[in-house]
């Protein structure tokens, strides 16, 4: 077998393989071996024609269709001996067959592109510092109490420490019913931050019987036109509850933090450590991405598109098993537009994170897969050995990989830290300033 790769561009390469016809004589007898078994030629059983009927009835058309097969075989024999890597399907752009003569083809395929990488040391990226503070903390704690409330029969509603159950009645623009639009027996918490404000403000002071006007407002978008309805209803009091928090005490402590703590300061302190432990996690998330974002604009290129198109039906795959699990409708075409750029980046960052691994010598050998699999091995019970050969098998190696690649970036950072409400505070000044002097201009 004679081969030969031809490099088309960075991103895609050619096989050229030229066969004689005895080295793929077996391949093409076991082709006849199996159609003979499906011809049926009259006089004779199906299975029972004689092999050199079949070849001078069929011969032409059995081995043509063969040679396809076989050639789609042997590229993936170069493949192997070869070490080449294909990141996408590979393509039979030419097939030559001649019967007792030869076997030639060519199939296209696209590799990761070797990059010039540039600027991915000493970037600047700011990270956020989130801070724990006590109202999150007494918010939290409120929240966990109210779980437990009990409710009082009230006579008025004095303030937003209530719940009230409605009926209610949309109205036109002229405040008149509107026939077969009306709701009963509706409780709403005035105390929940998602309440429309107005409910609240116009239940002020009511008593049972007694009712009171409100209007929704339903803002969406149909494309990029903002669309804003106004919905006007009325609402019968039935009912008030005054909402009665229950007392922090010892038992109750226990229950909340599911015995890890038995008072309320030791409540608060463990509701603080884990603000502070999710936050920690958020910074990490917010901090990585911008940073792996900025490496990725600063080597952007035109990613393989096949490569690109089978990353992106991955991950529409994953978006239908979701849909499925959770019973909603899957509409694959808007999900596939969806998902265009996502895949676009995805492989971009892909090859961007091989290229940098190979030009700073990153790489995870066996021996760290083996201490992870020790690790889960204790957990699981299952052997090493078998850990480490699924480790293999599902691309955990990549996933390892990736993480200490993300560890040389940020460790190669210039962390600025900032803190998010002064940054947005910052942002919506200079946003209203911004608009103040376009409308000076005008």
């Amino acid at each position: 077998m004679e081969t030969k790769v031809n490099i088309i561009s960075d991103s895609e390469h050619e096989v050229e393989v030229n066969l004689s016809y005895e080295e793929i004589k077996p391949e093409i007898e076991e082709a006849y071996k199996k159609e003979s078994k499906t011809i049926a030629v009259p006089g004779f059983r199906k299975g029972k024609v004689p092999m050199h009927m079949i070849k001078k009835m069929y011969g032409e058309a059995i081995e043509y269709q063969a040679s396809e097969k076989i050639a789609q075989k042997k590229f993936w024999d170069v493949v192997d001996e070869k070490e080449l890597k294909p990141i996408s399907t590979p393509a039979l752009t030419d097939i030559d067959f001649v019967k007792n003569e030869k076997l030639f083809f060519k199939v296209k395929y696209e590799i990761k592109p070797e990059l010039e990488l540039k600027d991915y040391k000493g970037i600047e990226i700011e990270k956020p510092i989130f801070k724990v503070k006590d109202e999150d903390v007494q918010k939290e704690i409120d929240y966990l109490l109210k779980q437990n409330a009990t409710f009082e029969p009230a006579d008025a509603v004095e303030n937003n420490n209530c719940r009230i159950t409605v009926n209610l009645q949309r109205l036109d623009k002229e405040n008149n019913p509107i026939s077969g639009s009306s709701s009963e027996n509706i409780v709403i918490d005035l105390s929940e931050s998602n309440v429309n404000p107005q409910i609240a403000q116009s239940a002020k002071d009511k008593k049972v019987g007694e009712t009171f006007n409100f209007v929704f407002t339903d803002e969406h978008f149909h494309g990029e036109e903002k669309h804003v309805e106004e919905f006007n209803y009325s609402a019968d009091i039935t009912k008030i509850e005054k909402i009665v928090l229950p007392e922090p005490t010892e038992e109750l402590v226990k229950k909340l933090s599911k015995d890890k703590a038995s008072s309320l300061d030791e409540l608060k302190a463990e509701l603080k450590k884990n603000f502070e432990s999710y936050y920690e996690g958020q910074t990490e998330n917010i901090f990585s991405n911008s940073l792996i974002n900025k490496v990725v604009e600063n080597n952007d290129f035109t990613a393989p598109p096949g490569y690109v198109e089978n990353l992106k039906n991955r991950l529409i795959e994953m978006e239908k098993e979701n849909a499925k699990r959770y019973k909603q409708p899957f509409d694959e075409r808007a999900v596939a537009d969806q998902l265009k750029e996502r895949a676009e980046w995805t492989a971009k960052w892909q090859i961007i994170l091989e290229n940098l691994a190979k030009k700073e010598n990153i790489s995870v050998d066996d021996s760290e897969l083996e201490v992870l699999a020790k690790e889960e091995a204790e957990k699981t019970g299952i052997s090493v050995d078998k850990l480490v050969k699924y480790y293999k098998d599902s691309n955990r190696t990549e996933a390892l990989l990736e993480d200490k690649v993300v560890k040389f970036l940020k460790e190669n950072a210039k962390i600025i830290e900032i803190d998010p409400e002064t940054k947005l505070k910052e942002s919506k000044e200079k946003e209203t300033a911004a608009k103040g002097t376009k409308g000076k201009k005008k």
